[in-house]
């Protein structure tokens, strides 16, 4: 039976610091929707979830103190829809936007109309979203900040012949990428150049359905690197600081499936370099809350920008887990106005964290997405277990978004401790009436090369072919 959302609310008590925000509308939905609310509550902030028709029965939606309906279940009527969650913020008296991540939360456009409707917007300045959303751009905008960036392309590239000559000039393979989006939609490698033209068409067509640009560029692809993340957070007075790195590497088609932090080949004085590069380029743009800085790592140890997220990462539970610092809360304190009170001589990495992503998909079967009924729910816990999630037992998964359920996330002392106690809480895990991939993240962590470390982001595909075997 369907609890009613009368059981869930949590009416915010304590009283309100002079300068933070009353009530924040949450533009998003799922696990991410869930800990946003818990945030704000956690703070005293009253909370107004933005909802679809297919996610009136949701968690998120249980949890807010308030939610208000924005349309039907296709995502271009709904979540990215910028007039309909502006009306849902302004009739629910809302002062601030928290977009989550995915969606608009990285649409300079929907940042500026938030900012025009006298709201804040949680997040760094349109401009600066705008930036470092044109993966172009951004690389400009790094290597005049003295980064190391990935050869590639200067500007965005208008025809497959500017592609050719670029490419036959760095040598193959290269990598084609959507200038203005990311999570593998638009990206294509091009291993020689006959495939040039056909991936070049392929990308582009892609990268217009996916962001509505088809606006590409291009990089020298390494075959063999590691995906190494550093996270950044910034206050309105200038100060800047990084909270170290996340391993990335696990990856199927550019998605991340498994994160870790900290890497198990990063050691204090390779931290140190990446954070301070994170940090100067971050202070090049005037980067407001919570950012990550995206690096590539060849095998021997140089690494090169590729990009920025100007938002909370799906990854960001890590971080939280060996740095003790709540991420979300500092985007709203950030957003409030307040100061970041801590020096980057404060930020201590303690232990080691990874997370697994639970996928609504069939690994049998290719990784099929999964829709339907969740029968039963029943989550791990016990010392050193989090888990950020949206499912409850009888819960339908819709069929119009992302597949992710939950993350899986632990923390121990030690990476193989940590190890230990990730295969124990996907064993305590219980996910019944649909196909869900904790057994293949399980068979994963009994793999020996995982165990040891020695991945990059072509190892996933390796690991496949022998899980199907």
């Amino acid at each position: 039976m369907a609890l009613g959302r009368e059981s869930f609310v949590i009416r915010a008590a304590k009283p309100l610091p002079p300068s933070m925000l009353e009530k924040v509308l949450i533009a998003n939905r799922g696990e991410i929707a869930v800990r946003i609310v818990r945030a704000c509550h956690e703070l005293g902030i009253r909370t107004v979830v933005a909802y679809s028709e297919a996610d009136r029965d949701s968690l998120a939606v249980r949890l807010s103190d308030e939610a208000v309906c924005i349309g039907p279940p296709p995502p271009s009527k709904s979540y990215l829809s910028a007039p309909a969650l502006i009306s849902a913020a302004l009739i629910s008296g809302c002062d601030a936007v928290h977009p989550g991540y995915g969606f608009l939360s990285e649409n300079p456009y929907f940042a500026e109309i938030v900012k025009q409707c006298q709201l804040t917007f949680i997040g760094p300045e349109p401009d600066v979203i705008a930036i470092m959303g044109d993966k172009a751009a951004a690389r400009a905008a790094m290597r005049d900040a003295g980064l190391p960036v990935m050869p590639g392309s200067e500007q965005t590239l208008s025809t497959v012949d500017e592609a050719r000559e670029l490419a036959q000039a760095m040598g193959y393979p290269v990598l084609l990428k959507a200038a203005a989006g990311g999570g593998g939609r638009g990206m294509r490698i091009v291993p020689v150049e006959a495939e040039l033209a056909r991936a070049f068409a392929t990308a582009k067509a892609e990268s217009e359905a996916a962001f509505g640009s088809g606006a590409l560029y291009l990089e020298k692809f390494l075959p063999v690197a590691r995906h190494i993340e550093i996270q950044v957070l910034g206050d309105n007075y200038g100060n800047i600081i990084h909270l170290g790195e996340r391993e990335c590497s696990i990856q199927r088609r550019h998605q991340k499936l498994v994160e870790e932090s900290p890497s198990p080949v990063v050691d204090e004085a390779l931290r140190k370099r990446m954070g301070d590069a994170a940090v100067a380029g971050a202070k090049a743009i005037n980067y407001t809350g919570a950012g990550t800085m995206e690096f590539l790592m060849d095998p021997e140890g140089n690494f090169y920008f590729i990009e920025m997220n100007t938002r909370i990462q799906v990854e960001h539970p890590v971080t939280e887990l060996v740095t003790g610092v709540d991420l979300v809360k500092w985007q709203l304190r950030i957003a409030a106005g307040e100061r970041l009170t801590l020096q980057q001589a404060d930020v201590r990495m303690t232990g080691h964290a990874i997370e697994c992503r639970v996928n609504a998909e069939d690994p049998g079967r290719d990784f099929m997405p999964q829709a339907g009924e969740v029968d039963l729910f029943l989550p791990p816990g016990g010392p050193g277990v989090r888990i950020d999630s949206h499912l409850y037992s009888s819960y339908t998964i819709p069929a119009n978004y992302d597949s992710l359920l939950a993350k899986i996330i632990v923390w121990a002392d030690t990476r193989a401790d940590a190890i230990v106690r990730m295969r124990r809480a996907l064993d305590e895990c219980i996910i019944t009436g649909i196909k869900t991939t904790i057994p293949f993240q399980h068979a994963l962590m009994d793999d020996d090369r995982y165990r040891s470390g020695d991945v990059s982001t072509g190892y996933l595909g390796e690991f496949i072919q022998r899980y199907r075997q």
